[in-house]
C-alpha cells in the first residue's frame, strides 16, 4: 500500500462525486438496509475503485455507496473484507484509509457476533467498549507504516466515548435493550469450539465476531473517533452448545437490524 495508490482511489470516487462525506460507515453481516434510507445515492462497485479488494463473500454485496443521512454526508461500506476470505490486514482496512482520503470525521462500525455473556440474549445489541485482537496481527505491522501515521499508536481508549454516551442515551430513550462490553476478534471462517468458548469468556470476553478490529485499529491510526456495535445473532454456551447455520445468523441479524439504523439514525442527528 502506498500514499498514492489511496489518492488514486479517492480521486476516482470524488470524480464520481463523493464530494467531502462527513462519516463513514461500515455494515456488518446480515446489516445492509441502512442504504435504504440513504438520499441521493451514487454507487462505486468496489471492482471499479482502483486497488479496492473485492468481496468474495456472498451475503456482503460490494458497493461503497455515497449519499444524505439525516442530512449528512455519509459514505457506506456494503459488504466488508475479512482475514478469512485470504486478504491481508493491509486489504481489509484499506477501504477506511480510502474513507478517511475523502475526508470522514467519524466512523460507524457494525457486525454480527455471538454472544459469550451467556447474560445477554439473542438478537441484542451490544456497545463495543473494548476489544481482543486475536487474529494474529496488525494491520500497522509493514515496513512503510511512519508514512500514514505513528508506528505504536495507543489503544487505551479505542471506542469514542462521546459517541458511546449518545449510543446509549438514545438506546433508553427509544426502549432498545443495549448491552455494552467486550469484542473479541478471531479470524474465521468456522465458528467456535465450547473449548474456545470457554476460553474466550475466561479472558474477558462478552461477543466474539470475525471483522472489527483491524478497521478500529486503523481509524485510531488517523485520529478518526469511531464507535461500533454488534448484533448479537447467537448464544455461544459451551454447556449447551447447539450447531448453529450461517442462515441463522443472516436471519437474527435481520430482524435486529431496524433497532441498529434506529441508533445510527438518531446518532447522526445529534452529531
Amino acid at each position: 500500500m502506498t500514499k498514492k495508490q489511496l489518492e488514486e482511489s479517492a480521486l476516482y470516487l470524488r470524480n464520481k462525486g463523493f464530494d467531502r462525506p462527513e462519516i463513514g460507515i461500515v455494515l456488518g453481516t446480515g446489516l445492509g438496509k441502512l442504504v435504504d434510507h440513504m438520499e441521493s445515492t451514487i454507487v462505486a462497485h468496489y471492482h471499479n475503485i482502483p486497488f479496492f479488494p473485492l468481496a468474495t463473500v456472498e451475503f456482503h454485496s460490494g458497493k461503497l455507496i455515497y449519499g444524505t443521512l439525516e442530512n449528512k454526508k455519509v459514505v457506506v461500506m456494503q459488504g466488508r473484507f475479512h482475514i478469512y476470505e485470504g486478504y491481508g490486514f493491509n486489504d481489509v482496512t484499506y477501504p477506511i484509509r480510502v474513507m478517511h482520503e475523502l475526508g470522514i470525521k467519524k466512523l460507524f462500525i457494525s457486525n454480527a457476533a455471538g454472544a459469550i455473556n451467556l447474560n445477554y440474549k439473542k438478537g441484542d445489541i451490544m456497545l463495543i467498549e473494548d476489544h481482543i485482537n486475536l487474529q494474529g496481527g496488525s494491520p500497522l505491522a509493514f515496513k512503510n507504516v511512519a508514512e500514514f501515521g505513528i508506528r505504536f499508536v495507543d489503544m487505551s481508549q479505542p471506542y469514542d466515548i462521546g459517541m458511546g454516551k449518545k449510543i446509549k442515551e438514545i438506546a433508553a430513550r427509544e426502549n432498545i435493550t443495549l448491552q455494552n462490553g467486550v469484542y473479541a476478534s478471531v479470524v474465521g471462517p468456522q465458528l467456535e469450539t465450547k473449548a474456545e468458548y470457554r476460553m474466550l469468556k475466561t479472558i474477558g470476553a462478552d461477543a466474539v465476531g470475525m471483522s472489527t478490529v483491524p478497521e478500529v485499529i486503523v481509524a485510531n491510526h488517523l485520529n478518526l473517533p469511531v464507535v461500533a456495535v454488534s448484533v448479537l445473532t447467537d448464544k455461544c454456551d459451551p454447556d449447551h452448545l447447539k450447531p448453529v447455520h450461517i442462515n441463522e445468523i443472516i436471519e437474527v441479524a435481520g430482524k435486529t437490524e431496524p433497532k441498529m439504523i434506529k441508533l445510527f439514525l438518531e446518532l447522526l442527528k445529534e452529531l
